[in-house]
């Protein structure tokens, strides 16, 4: 019932302004016809052209990787070897902490298992003695069997000062911490004198800069669209082409790819956070800049484009103003499809060879005699840069829509 209420209001809107037209052109006398003048307005002949359709998102960049790098064993920090936001290799040294208690450790470890391997061996001559003994039958079978039990008891022992002097070995080496990967170190880093408690201080933190993450959220409209065009869900996203303009408006040369996609809408937004992974050679992209996101990859063939200026809409209507082939305004209903820069894509209502008005339209009527100066999509500042778009929406017309930006010339 609403959606047929609805329709109803739509076509005595549409129906409204031919009417206003008609009535304008019955009324009055003929002499004030004849001096009627005919209005200026600019048109461009509708473009139709293979157009590709992209869209634009807030992005962000995220390293691809991130550690934090912290102490295997406590002490102080004696010497620190790089300075904050240096660029590290990994296995490349970072800190000294105070090794002396450690160095102590591994001389008593040492000590010990030389002890326990020369009483091993005392043991070892003992056995073998008596075995020899036992099989001239000189000594009884036990006391065999007891020296074999603690002969096994000083390797146990052997074994576990061998472990001990591992450890204090292992614990001395961590008093040099090294980088765990390439990349730059943050400025937040620990200065020397500090006393670091082992897995617990953080001592600098590592990213990596080549490659780097730009990750932005797509509502689940556009997910929906974009499964469909590009195998999202396979993880294959070829098709796709995914570059970046960043805050200076400098489009960032390298092009990315669509690498990850979440497991889930968020619940708060209810969009869904996607990364692309960009090369990163220069370092040039640093983690936690914004950047906008474009996205493109599909093609509409044969396309009809309206530029959005012309377009004026009525409640849930579009039509646009048309020179007819007798000189007067002509309303066109049109069925809108994607917005692509400063244009539409027109499904219907609109052919290549109508000549639509773009300038003039405030108070433009159908059945207008109209002096029409042709232009160009150039001409009028129609370009594929969002970031002219930006600069050019304020000169529209006030009953249009808002303007973006595509290029084209009017054929």
């Amino acid at each position: 019932m609403f959606s047929f209420k609805r329709h109803r209001m739509l076509s005595l809107a549409i129906g409204g302004l031919l009417a206003a037209g008609i009535f304008l052109g019955g009324c009055g006398n003929k002499s004030a016809q004849v001096q009627q003048q005919a209005t200026q307005v600019k048109a461009m002949y509708a473009i139709q052209q293979n157009t590709p359709l992209s869209s634009d998102y807030a992005g962000q960049i995220k390293g691809l990787q991130e550690v934090k790098v912290l102490p295997r064993v406590s002490g102080t920090i004696m010497e620190k070897y790089v300075e904050g936001g240096q660029f590290v290799r990994e296995g490349q040294p970072l800190y000294k902490i105070d090794s002396r208690k450690y160095e102590s450790a591994v001389l008593t470890a040492q000590a010990n298992l030389a002890q326990s391997e020369a009483t091993l061996n005392n043991a070892i001559i003992d056995l073998q003695r008596d075995e020899s003994l036992l099989a001239s039958a000189a000594i009884a079978e036990q006391t065999v069997t007891t020296q074999r039990a603690q002969v096994r008891q000083y390797q146990a022992l052997v074994d576990a000062n061998a472990a001990l002097l591992k450890k204090a070995q292992e614990d001395l080496d961590d008093t040099v911490v090294y980088s765990p990967m390439d990349g730059r170190v943050d400025v937040n880093d620990v200065s020397v004198g500090t006393y670091a408690n082992a897995g617990q201080t953080v001592l600098m933190t590592v990213g990596s800069v080549d490659p780097v993450y730009v990750q932005f959220s797509i509502s689940e409209t556009e997910y929906l669209k974009f499964l469909h065009l590009h195998e999202l869900n396979s993880g294959s996203a070829d098709n796709a082409i995914v570059t970046i303009t960043l805050s200076d408006g400098r489009e960032y040369p390298l092009s990315g790819k669509l690498v990850q996609a979440d497991r889930a809408l968020s619940e708060g937004t209810g969009t869904l956070a996607v990364k692309a992974l960009f090369p990163n050679p220069r370092g040039i992209l640093l983690p936690g800049m914004f950047a906008r996101v474009k996205l493109s990859g599909e093609t509409v063939p044969n396309a009809i484009l309206v530029p959005q200026r012309a377009i004026q809409q009525v409640l849930d209507a579009a039509f646009v103003i048309v020179v007819g082939e007798d000189g007067k305004s002509k309303v066109a209903p049109v069925t809108l499809g994607e917005k692509v820069g400063s244009y539409y894509i027109i499904t219907k209502g609109v052919s290549a060879g109508d000549n639509v008005v773009v300038e003039g339209l405030t108070k433009l009527q159908a059945g207008m005699d109209l002096s029409v100066t042709e232009v160009t999509g150039d001409q009028m500042g129609f370009t594929f840069s969002n970031e002219t778009e930006k600069a050019t929406m304020g000169s529209a017309d006030t009953n249009s829509a808002t303007s973006s930006s595509l290029g084209g010339t009017a054929k």
